[in-house]
Parts: C-alpha cells; sequence; structure tokens
C-alpha cells in the first residue's frame, strides 16, 4: 500500500485495509468492484464499454498486490508494476495475455516510465518506500530511483538526495514517478515524501530542484506531488506538468521549473497525467462524496480526461463534466465502477487500462473505446 501525504496513514489503512481473503460486500478477492462487464461508461467522444476479465491471471502463479501503473512499450506490449515482490513486473499483450514476468527487488514498486531510445526502451522505476513486512504489516523506508532494460537489467540507481547535499537529513525522500525529457533529462516526482521535483540529466547527475513547500508564492508549491509527465502537445513550447494531489490540481512548469499556471479538477484526487495526443487523461484515486462533501478513502475513484484546452471533457466511472462561467464544478464517482483509479494506459485504438490501488488484489480493468 502507498501512502497519501496530509491523510493521515494509519486512519486511511483503517478504512481500506487490504482483504486477507474470501468474500467481501459480494466480491471475492480476485474479482472487480462495480457493474458487470459491457456496462458503458464517459461522456461525449470518450465513452467506454468496460471489460473486467482482461488480464486476469491466476494469482497463485502471478499475484499482484497493488496495481500501480502501466506503460506501452515499442513493440506494443502493456508493461504493468505492482508491489508484489514475486512479480513485480507483469507484461501482457494487448489481447491480455500473460507474454513475461520479472521483478523481485522493489517491494514498493510504485512508478514505471518508458525511455526511448534510438530502438531501445527502457524502464524508470519508483519504489516508494513502503512495503509490506513478514509479518504483513505496512512499514516505511527511504524509496530509490532505478533504470533498467526492458528485460530488468539494472543500470543504475538514485538514492535519498541527502547523500549529495541536495535534502536536507530530516527532509524524507519518497518517490512515486518518473518523467523523460527528449534531451534525455528526467524529473523524479517526491511525491510521497518532500514533494519536490528534481531534475537529473541522462546519467543521472542533480541538475536542480522545485516546487516542495516553501516557496513565497504558494503557487510554486507542490501539495502531494504524485505524477509528472513531459508535455510535448506544442513542440515549440514543452511544459511539465506535475500532480498537485491533495490540492486537486495539474500545475504546469517550464522544463527548467518555472511555474507556468494550474489547471484545477475540483474534487478530483488525480493521480499522474497521461499524454495521448492532445489528450491528458488521468486516474483519480479518489473523490470527494457528493453528500457529504468529503473524502474518507472509500471506493470514489474514476478517470479523467481533458482536451488540448486542458479541459476536462469526460469522466469515465464520474460524474459528467460542467463548467459555469468557465469554472469546472465539483466532480465526483459515479456509481462503484473502480476502487481506486491509480493510473491508466492508452492504446493505438485508443482503448484505455485501469490500474488500480487498494483494490482486493485485482487485475488492470480494460476500458474499451466505443
Amino acid at each position: 500500500m502507498t501512502a497519501h501525504n496530509n491523510y493521515p496513514r494509519r486512519q486511511f489503512i483503517k478504512k481500506t485495509a487490504l482483504i486477507g481473503g474470501g468474500a467481501v460486500a459480494g466480491f471475492s478477492i480476485t474479482g472487480k468492484a462495480g457493474p458487470v462487464n459491457d456496462a458503458i461508461i464517459g461522456h461525449g467522444n470518450f465513452r467506454y464499454r468496460v471489460n473486467k476479465t482482461w488480464g486476469n491471471l491466476d494469482p497463485a502463479k502471478t499475484p499482484v498486490l497493488d496495481c500501480h501503473e502501466m506503460v506501452n512499450d515499442s513493440k506494443g506490449r502493456l508493461v504493468m508494476i505492482t508491489d508484489e515482490v514475486k512479480n513485480n513486473i507483469i507484461i501482457y499483450d494487448r489481447s491480455g495475455k500473460l507474454l513475461d514476468t520479472w521483478g523481485t527487488r522493489y517491494p514498493g514498486g510504485h512508478g514505471l516510465t518508458l525511455s526511448a531510445e534510438g530502438e531501445e526502451d527502457f524502464l524508470f522505476i519508483t519504489d516508494c518506500g513502503y512495503f509490506l513486512d513478514k509479518d504483513n504489516k505496512w512499514q516505511s523506508q527511504s524509496g530509490s530511483v532505478f533504470k533498467t532494460t526492458i528485460d530488468g537489467r539494472l543500470l543504475f540507481a538514485l538514492g535519498h538526495p541527502a547523500t549529495i547535499g541536495v535534502y536536507k537529513q530530516d527532509e524524507p525522500f519518497k518517490p512515486t514517478e518518473v518523467a523523460v525529457a527528449p534531451n534525455g533529462d528526467f524529473y523524479v516526482a517526491d511525491g510521497y515524501g518532500s514533494d519536490y521535483i528534481i531534475q537529473y540529466d541522462h546519467s543521472g547527475r542533480y541538475i536542480r530542484h522545485f516546487g516542495g513547500h516553501h516557496n513565497s508564492n504558494a503557487e510554486h508549491n507542490l501539495n502531494n506531488a504524485h505524477g509528472v509527465a513531459v508535455d510535448l502537445r506544442n513542440p515549440s513550447s514543452p511544459k511539465l506538468i506535475c500532480t498537485s494531489r491533495n490540492d486537486n490540481a495539474f500545475k504546469f512548469f517550464t522544463l527548467d521549473g518555472r511555474y507556468l499556471e494550474t489547471v484545477k479538477l475540483p474534487g478530483a484526487y488525480v493521480c499522474r497525467p497521461v499524454l495521448d495526443g492532445e489528450n491528458i487523461y488521468a486516474g483519480v484515486c479518489w473523490s470527494n462524496f457528493r453528500d457529504t462533501g468529503k473524502m474518507d478513502g472509500g471506493k470514489s475513484g474514476f478517470v479523467t480526461i481533458l482536451d488540448k484546452n486542458n479541459k476536462v471533457v469526460s469522466n469515465p466511472g464520474g460524474t459528467q463534466p460542467e463548467y459555469k462561467k468557465g469554472e469546472l464544478q465539483p466532480m465526483f464517482a459515479d456509481g462503484n465502477i473502480f476502487y481506486h483509479g491509480h493510473d491508466v494506459c492508452v492504446d493505438a485504438d485508443k482503448n484505455v487500462y485501469i490500474c488500480q490501488w487498494n483494490a482486493e488484489k485485482t487485475y488492470p480493468v480494460k476500458l474499451e473505446r466505443v
């Protein structure tokens, strides 16, 4: 289970404890929340048929704990990370067939980013530092960032920035995500630690860091910097999109860390931004509940999709986006379709795959574009 800034961890675990076995509320340990297959969800031109059997595997042979993130590699395979150390990396074909597994060294396996370099694919893996111990209890330690080949050979690892004098000794480092720029620089989001974005060059040499909590202009701060992505929709003006999840927002920066703007997503505790064409997709881990206006960690996730102007156009599993006088109104889960939308992956046919956190050890859900 991963941590979530500024939401008491013990309280969250109590409310959303992993199920140890058997059936709860009508769902088996390998079941899926919400309606049966073939339900149609979404809005406008972004509507999808729910497929909850895609990618289901034998948990005795290929178990998952949390399905954290997924990427497409250059061969069209779907590569997913889980914090289950029997098989941290699970590789599917687009039909949901298991192709390969590897990885036993990432107990806090959380972030997965593809780096295409020439004709070769590489992976950046973030271990956020939260792990399940031998007594089945959640523990915390400093996190790490790893660069590997697509088949798991380790190229280098980055530890706590305090070791090179970037962080103070009392600043925690629990990274959640990496984004790679066209020049090979990469950006580490310290989303469960000190909320900085740390920029390194291609070889892992420190360049700068920004964000955090201590800027004179609060707009420049990040509050649960859970995700980061490079936005190349305007090639002449590349940007960095940083999640500020507890602010229900994406914040845009230049590639050298200068703040540009905030896109507010009221009610949506968004995870990393995923760029596909002119659109931004994101998993929503929770939303506030409509009746109380509060978030208590229940099954309130969905997916949100933004257009080229950063306006929300569809919320599969959530309420229809509504703007009044140009201002987006609060968004909520609509039904009990997802547990906690932690990440999305978009394939060449614009189908969307949802990785879920704290979802009773279930496999990804496929949304088939209609």
